[in-house]
């Protein structure tokens, strides 16, 4: 082998661990953003259905930053508001979030933020108060067990006096292998001023499914104590009744 080649040779092996060194070395992007679509064979918000037991269809955006902040979008169609409600108007949910999340020590992180759940175009105020609901958040996660609180900055979905109503609830992230988790679940909400009708505690099991690729798969199964005097309408069921919902998702 020729001095002229070996120095070709020496000088392409260079430049390449070169250009591997540069790739490894290259920092991750500071800012992500994601998307998802999914369908759900029963929309439950808090175990209480929104789709009056039907089929939604759903999809999201997100964008999260190392610092730890985050905001998303996240839209559904619904029925309560023309089916319970009464209202002419209101098809559909759009969410709007945003908040941070860190670690306060090892094992321990937080997530606060505030989220308005928009029902556009929704006539609710003709027949109670606007279904528009803001609500401030906040969560502690230790391991797979996560805490969080919310209450509404104003009415609560459509309930007139319902300022400051809250939701409590408890979850774990159970990893089963093989891309199983199971996610058991159990909230109580509370409503003002409505005799405490509105309120009740509810829980879920989720049993959830990673298939790779970005499509993920959920069974869940929800009850609650939802009364018939708050959550039942002529020629409709009780919203929070027993039920299974089925849902698939792709996240790219």
């Amino acid at each position: 082998m020729s001095i002229t080649t070996k120095s070709i040779l020496a000088l392409a092996t260079a430049l390449a661990g070169t250009a591997a060194m540069a790739q490894a070395a290259a920092p991750a992007p500071e800012s992500t953003v994601s998307f998802n679509v999914g369908v759900v064979t029963d929309y439950r918000f808090r175990s209480v259905a929104q789709t009056s037991f039907k089929p939604a269809l759903q999809a999201g955006v997100d964008y999260s930053h190392t610092s730890g902040f985050y905001l998303g979008a996240w839209a559904s169609n619904v029925n309560w508001i023309k089916d319970y409600v009464g209202a002419s108007e209101g098809s559909m949910e759009i969410d709007l979030y945003g908040g941070y999340k860190g670690e306060i020590a090892a094992g321990l992180t937080y997530d606060i933020g505030v989220i308005t759940y928009q029902y556009p175009g929704n006539t609710a105020d003709s027949v109670l108060v606007n279904a528009n609901t803001t609500e401030v958040y906040g969560a502690l996660t230790f391991g797979i067990v996560t805490a969080k609180y919310s209450q509404s900055t104003g009415n609560f979905i459509a309930n007139p006096n319902s300022s400051g109503s809250s939701y409590l609830e408890l979850a774990a992230n159970i990893d089963l292998g093989n891309g199983f988790t199971l996610t058991p679940h159990v909230g109580r909400q509370t409503i003002p001023n409505q005799n405490g009708n509105g309120d009740y505690t509810d829980f879920s099991l989720t049993l959830g499914k990673d298939f790779g690729g970005g499509l993920t798969g959920s069974v869940a199964a929800y009850t609650t104590d939802a009364k018939d005097a708050f959550y039942k309408v002529a020629g409709y069921d009780n919203l929070g009744k027993n039920g299974v919902s089925v849902g698939l998702k792709y996240s790219f």
